[in-house]
Parts: structure tokens; sequence; C-alpha cells
């Protein structure tokens, strides 16, 4: 007999159906089918990756070869000595890059490395200076280089001497002096595709008359006593000594407002204005001593000669100097007539007390200390004594007229 409860009980399971056995079936396939797709775009995105990879490196490849290529190997240069005039500027301080970068944007060289390479070479660069020069367009690296060591091409050149004056002087024999306006006049001068340009004297003249001073450039130090002088003479002074570039095919007013621009500079850098307030003087009335300094004495003398002018204008007595004398007359001369000092005018210092209206020539930067600092003293005479332009200096006129005796027998004028 068996017992219901501890009986082992079998489950029987129905049979699938043929339906569901094809739809599990079919399920396996769809599955089958996703993954093999997937691994597909995986695949095919990894390679993609790849080729990208490897055209980015083609590409950086490429590109390095070329750079390569055209910066070592085939750096763009002209060939020969180009065509055309063209003015380029060389400014101060300027490095061969800057340079290069100058000439090539004015199409004078191909490219900045092309000039920098030929100019390296013994450093030739390095004989460069600042300034103005006519080049041609599209010629070789090494052709500009030759041409901007080449004297003939620079232009613009003008360098200013101390005791020089505003017009042309006349010498002993006859000779003449260029003066400060002819000296600018020669400056502007320049031959640009065959054709000369130049400003005329006249030209730089009606610039300084009929231009209002301070648009012109002059100081503001300076001014006062322009205003009160004669338009024909308002600049003398006001162009110190040195060296300046001047731009070709620039105007009249441009030249000259460029110019003061650069000798106020100058001036103003001698400790004239600073100066001059310690003296309780005008800067401008210092500039006009200064060319007296300038003209009256060599180096050496030039405090000595200060002192005698500020003795003399202390004690309200005459200058009696005789280059101011001959400065209207545009004499170069140690000595004057008698006809000349009885002639009146601004600048006769034997008729007149106290300066002349305006300088008398440009004073370089000595003469322009010597106004600042005259040696302590008390004279009130000089004369020039010496065949090498020494002068000898007294405090009474019976020494000064020992002095002038020793100057005729040393032939000293």
């Amino acid at each position: 007999m068996i017992d219901d409860e501890t009986a082992p009980v079998t489950i029987v399971r129905p049979a699938p159906s043929a339906a569901s056995v094809a739809s599990a079936a079919a399920t396996t396939r769809r599955e089958q089918r996703t993954v093999k797709r997937e691994r597909v775009r995986r695949r095919r995105r990894r390679l993609g990756v790849l080729v990208t990879a490897i055209v980015l490196l083609l590409g950086a490849v490429g590109a390095g070869g070329f750079y390569l290529y055209t910066t070592r190997v085939a750096t763009p240069d002209y060939d020969g000595p180009g065509s055309g005039d063209v003015v380029v500027q060389v400014a101060q301080g300027a490095t061969g890059a800057l340079i290069g970068r100058e000439l090539a944007d004015k199409g004078v060289v191909a490219s900045v490395k092309a000039f920098i390479d030929a100019a390296d070479a013994e450093e030739r660069i390095r004989s460069v200076q600042p300034g103005f020069y006519r080049l041609r367009q599209q010629m070789s690296a090494e052709a500009a280089v030759e041409l901007l060591l080449e004297p003939a091409s620079r232009l613009g050149q003008l360098e200013i001497r101390g005791g020089v004056q505003l017009d042309d002087t006349a010498g002993p024999g006859g000779a003449v002096a260029p003066g400060v306006l002819t000296q600018i006049s020669q400056a502007t001068c320049a031959v640009i595709d065959g054709a000369e340009q130049c400003l005329s004297v006249e030209q730089l003249r009606a610039a300084m008359v009929d231009t209002d001073p301070a648009e012109l450039g002059v100081p503001g130090w300076a001014l006062e006593g322009v205003a009160n002088a004669d338009p024909i003479r308002r600049l003398e002074g006001l162009l110190a000594p040195g060296r300046y570039d001047v731009p070709p095919g620039e105007s009249a007013v441009e030249v000259l407002g460029g110019l003061l621009t650069t000798s106020s500079v100058r001036l103003e850098a001698t400790g004239l204005v600073s100066g001059a307030e310690s003296l309780g003087s005008s800067p401008y009335e210092v500039l006009v001593i200064s060319s007296l300094v300038e003209k009256e004495g060599i180096t050496k003398d030039m405090p000595k000669v200060s002192r005698a002018i500020y003795n003399r204008l202390g004690l309200g007595r005459r200058l009696e100097l005789d280059s101011t004398v001959n400065y209207p007359l545009d004499l170069q001369a140690l000595a004057t007539t008698d006809d000349d000092r009885r002639r009146a005018g601004p600048y006769n210092s034997y008729l007149n007390v106290g300066l002349p209206p305006t300088p008398i020539a440009a004073p370089g930067n000595e003469a322009i200390t010597a106004a600042l600092e005259p040696e302590a003293g008390p004279w009130l005479y000089f004369v020039r004594c010496e065949t090498d332009g020494t002068s000898c200096f007294a405090e009474t006129f019976a020494e000064h007229g020992a002095n002038v005796q020793k100057a005729r027998d040393n032939g000293a004028f």
C-alpha cells in the first residue's frame, strides 16, 4: 500500500507547439544579426579613426616638409637688379629683420628672410646707417644689400655746423659759404625715376615767412622772440648743429617742421630751458648769447667770452661785437669797416645797447654750455690775438689796446 503524502509526483509538461518553437528560433536569429551588425560598426569606427590619424600625420609631415623647403631650400627671392625707383627709410636702431620688413613691404625684396640671409654675410647690415635710400622694385636681396651700402643711394643727408647762419655768406676772396637754407635745399634733392625733385631756397624762405611759427614747429619758449623778429630771420639759431635726415618729396612746410621738431629736442637736451631759468633769463635770450659766443670765440675761450658779454650787459654797455655788424651784411669776417659800424640797424651792437633781436648763427653745444655756465672773471674786452684763434681778455680799455696791438703784431687779423 502506498501512502499518498510520500509517493513521488510526476509532472507532465505539455509539448511545445510548432509555432512557439519557430518564434524562438526567429528571435535568436535576430539577436545574432544585431550582434553581428554591432561588431561590423565597431570595426568600421576603429578603421575610420585609424585612417583619420594617418591622414593627419601625413598632412603634418607634408606641411613640415613644405615649410622646410620654402624656408630652408627655396626662400622667395627676386633675380637681378630690379627696376624703377622706390624710397625706403632705415630707422634709427633698426635690426636686419626690421629693415627687411620695410623692404618687403615696399616691394623691394621678395622676403624678409632672403634679405637677412644676404645682409648677415660678414655682418654687412651693421654698416647700413639710418636715413633714406633710393632702391629699386623687385631686386634680389643681395643687390638690395649692395645698394644700401652704396653712398650714392643715400638721400636727404643734412649736416648743420656751428656758426652757420640761415643765408649764404661771403668770405675772404669772395668765396661763398652755403647757409642753412641752401644746405636744406640741397638735402631735399633726389632723382626718382629719372626726374629730379628739389625744394628751392625761395620755397623754404616762403614757408618760413608765411607759416605761423607755432604751426611750423617753433618751440613754445621761442615763440615770443620769433614773433618780434624780422620774418626772414625768424628761424635763425633754432636749427641746432648736427646731422638730420630730410625726407624726399615733402613740402617746404613739412621739411622745416620736421627739422624744427628734431632740433627742439636737441636744444632742450643741452639744458637750455632749465638753465636759463636758473640764470633769470629766457631760453631765447640765452640762445642769442650762445650764438654770439659761437661766432666770437674758439671752444676753449667760450666761457670767458660769455662772461665778458654778461659783464657788459650787466653794466648797460654796448657789446661792440663785429660779428653782429657783419650778420645782416652776410659777411664772414673778423673785422668791420668804419662805414659798417656807423650803419644803423637792429644788429649793430656798436650803436645799440643790449642783445640783437635774434641769434646770429646756429650755436653748438659748447657755446650753449658756455652761455649757461660763464667763467668767473672781470673781463669787459677781448680780441683774437693769436693766429690759432685764441683771444686775449682785458678788464680795462688800456689793457685791451695793448692786446689789439699784440694781435696786429702776431698777424691775427
